[in-house]
């Protein structure tokens, strides 16, 4: 059982750490570029090349039915779907079966109404609260993950 960050603009990446050193998980912080990292002997610090979805492509050859991946990104996370990880969002929203098919559906609306009109969405504040909902569902994350090995 293994956790994979998307890394390059998760806000979450500290208390994944936590999560990982109380149950003694590998992290694999992927992203497109060198960052400082919190200092952790579970860390894996991978590097892809730049280019787009370079570090989503590393991540989905590498998550299975055991694994966890922190990401907001929708089609990244359906990737992973397919191949059994549970997927986790930042904000604690759990990507599943059910809820990713409605998440691409609107994520290709918004992208198809900002191409065609002055359509802006706009990205709510992340705050305390969804650090806290991320941390519990990281944790649900991990139980059920462990009872699958």
């Amino acid at each position: 059982m293994e956790i994979y960050v998307d890394a390059d603009a998760c806000p979450v990446k500290n208390e994944t750490v936590r999560v990982a050193e109380r149950h003694k998980l590998v992290v694999h912080m992927v992203s497109n570029q060198w960052m400082r990292l919190p200092s952790s002997r579970f860390i894996r610090q991978t590097i892809v090349d730049a280019g787009a979805d370079k570090a989503d492509d590393w991540i989905a050859e590498r998550a299975g039915p055991t694994d966890i991946v922190v990401t907001s990104d929708i089609p990244l996370a359906a990737r992973c779907l397919e191949n059994k990880a549970q997927v986790v969002g930042p904000t604690g929203r759990p990507f599943d079966e059910e809820s990713i098919g409605m998440a691409l559906a609107v994520r290709d609306l918004n992208a198809h109404l900002r191409e065609t009109s002055e359509f802006q969405s706009r990205v709510a504040n992340f705050g305390k609260k969804d650090r806290s909902r991320f941390l519990s569902t990281l944790e649900e994350a991990v139980r059920t993950a462990a009872k699958l090995m």
